[in-house]
Order: C-alpha cells, then sequence, then structure tokens
C-alpha cells in the first residue's frame, strides 16, 4: 500500500467577525469555524473528494493544507515534513510539489499575457531551463492537456471556459507537482466540457503519478473520480469512506438528504455526464434553508435541520454541547458523526 502523502489532524480555521461600532473598538467579534477539527490523509497517486454545500469550509481546507491561508491549529503533513508553521521562505521550496487548480477560470491566468507567456512564466518560476527546454516542456504540457498549438497565441479572453481550465491545468503541471488540490474544477462549464476535464484529471493521474483533493459541492462527479470522499458539514467532517458507499450507502442524515438533492437536479436535467440515478435517489426528499451561522451549533450542528432529529422527538443528546457527535467506524473503514447511525 503506498504511503501518505498528505496528513491533516484537527485542522481548524477561525475567522472573525466583528458587528457594530463597540466590537470594533473593543476588538470583540463572533468567532466563525469555517473549518473546526478536521482530520484525514491523502495516499499517493489517490483520489480523495471533498464535498458539501456552499459555504460548508470546503475551500478553506484546500487552501489551508497548501498554506495558503494559516491555519488557526492543527497539524498539516506534507511529504512526511510537518508544514503547519513553516514560514513563507521555508515552504518556498515545496510549492512545486503541491499545487492548486482554482475554482474561477480566470484565477491565475493574467489577462495580458498570451498562454505562451503564461506558460513559460510557470516554467521558469522555480527553474532556469534553456529556450530549447521550454519549448520542449511547452510542447510536452500542450499534448498532455489537449490544447491546441493555435491557442498559445491568445489571450485568456479570447479562449472558451473549457480552454481555460486547460490552460490553468497546464500551468498547474508546469511545476511537476506531486499533490494537486482541485476546487470545482468543473464549475462553470457545459456537461460535456466537465466530462472532458473529468476524464483529462483521471488521464494524468495514471500518467503522471498524481495525488488529488477533489473539492466539489456536486457528489456524483466526486464518484467518478475519488477513491474516498468526506462530507462537510459546518466547518466538519461527518461522513467518511470509500466513494461508491458515501454516493449508494450513506449512512448520516445529510449525506442522504445531499445526494437525493443531486438526484432529483440529475432526474430533471436528464443524465447528462452522471448516468443514471442512485438508490438514494428514491428516498425521502425534505426541503431546507439556506445555512445561516447563526443558527445554534451545539452538540450537533447538523440538528436543526435533521429529519431524524425531529422523528425522534428532538432527543436531548442532539443539543447538548457536551455530546457533539465524533466520527466513529461503522465498518469497512466508513465513519459517520451520528449518534443514530
Amino acid at each position: 500500500m503506498s504511503r501518505a502523502i498528505l496528513e491533516v489532524t484537527d485542522l481548524r480555521k477561525h475567522y472573525s467577525q466583528r458587528r457594530g461600532l463597540l466590537p470594533m473598538l473593543g476588538g470583540q467579534g463572533r468567532v466563525i469555524p469555517a473549518v473546526d477539527g478536521v482530520s484525514f490523509y491523502l495516499r499517493e497517486n489517490e483520489t480523495v473528494g471533498l464535498v458539501g454545500e456552499s459555504g460548508c469550509g470546503k475551500t478553506t481546507i484546500g487552501r489551508t493544507v497548501l498554506r495558503l491561508t494559516d491555519p488557526s491549529s492543527g497539524r498539516i503533513v506534507f511529504g512526511g515534513r510537518d508544514i503547519t508553521r513553516l514560514s513563507r521562505a521555508e515552504l518556498r521550496p515545496l510549492r512545486r510539489e503541491m499545487q492548486m487548480i482554482f475554482q474561477d477560470l480566470d484565477a491565475g491566468l493574467n489577462p495580458k499575457m498570451v498562454v505562451r507567456d503564461i506558460l513559460r512564466e510557470a516554467l521558469t518560476v522555480h527553474e532556469r531551463p534553456s529556450d530549447a527546454e521550454i519549448e520542449a516542456r511547452m510542447r510536452e504540457l500542450r499534448e498532455q492537456v489537449n490544447l491546441k498549438d493555435s491557442k498559445l497565441a491568445n489571450f485568456p479572453s479570447e479562449l472558451s471556459g473549457g480552454e481555460k481550465r486547460r490552460v490553468g491545468i497546464a500551468r498547474v503541471l508546469a511545476v511537476r507537482p506531486r499533490l494537486i488540490v482541485a476546487d470545482e474544477p468543473t464549475s462553470a462549464l457545459d456537461v460535456s466540457i466537465q466530462a472532458q476535464v473529468v476524464n483529462l484529471l483521471r488521464d494524468l493521474q495514471k500518467h503522471l503519478g498524481l495525488t488529488y483533493l477533489f473539492i466539489s459541492h456536486d457528489l456524483p462527479v466526486v464518484e467518478l473520480v475519488s477513491r474516498k470522499v468526506a462530507v462537510m458539514y459546518l466547518g466538519r467532517i461527518v461522513e467518511m469512506g470509500l466513494a461508491e458507499n458515501i454516493a449508494h450507502q450513506p449512512r448520516h442524515p445529510y449525506t442522504v438528504i445531499l445526494w437525493s438533492s443531486l438526484a432529483d437536479r440529475q432526474s430533471a436535467a436528464g443524465a447528462g455526464l452522471y448516468g443514471r440515478g442512485s438508490a438514494a435517489a428514491g428516498r425521502e426528499r425534505r426541503t431546507w434553508g439556506v445555512f445561516d451561522f447563526e443558527q445554534p451549533t451545539s452538540g450537533c450542528r447538523f440538528a436543526p435541520r435533521c429529519p431524524l432529529y425531529r422523528d425522534k422527538g428532538s432527543p436531548a443528546v442532539c443539543t447538548d454541547p457536551a455530546s457533539e457527535p465524533q466520527l466513529r467506524d461503522v465498518g469497512n473503514g466508513h465513519a459517520v458523526a451520528c449518534h443514530f447511525a
């Protein structure tokens, strides 16, 4: 079995929110736990999917494990080295080994540079290759992401969404990374282009031995590319296991509803990229509101929206601050943070 390339232990990232004049003057404010005690690991050449609603902390985790954002506490070990408190200068040699595909198609693409210069800049940021080596690597990158040679003379604004994504991926590959955090890499793309990007990422992993942390709110897409999946809610992982089990045999009420809502959307739009629906699609659907940070978070954070909590008569154990459910193994490496899983 391959060794772990990334180990995250009890990771926390809290932000302070100050409202009103008095809290600002007094230095007081509400603390928002964007990431609150998250632990997981990735093995070499493995893909772990991270799913959940917008605002649950997925992107914050991705940015924090790469040290693009500093953690509030916890431990991040990359390639056997603790990088949690390394300075920016100490991190620089490691930057080439861990890269991020940003959700924004234009992120990392200088609008005033043509594609050729964007890739040239990436190729020379850590090395000083010759012109011949640059041309050879640029040709290799173009072939790896299936980008036409004619696009090298285009500005980002002249590219389609799929072409921008391919340039962004090529830019990341230019530094030969080992770990890639892919943040919503299929968002803002047509379904057919999403399929192409998914297939491209899988092929690159196979041929280059890449490791992915694949972040998305779209569970079917994550199921296609991931071996394991972690489901996030309100800054915490509430369920984690093999992708097929998370998608087709979810144990946490949140995962059940999350998958069912996606299956409903899929049924309305047609099979598309995702193929046919899962068994979970036939389960009971419940409507819920948009997440609100103002909701109580004592005990189980999902309790205010949980149908199981209501069906069981709102048991006190679910809202007791001293009994917040922790991830526990329910068999076959499947972990769930629910008192009634």
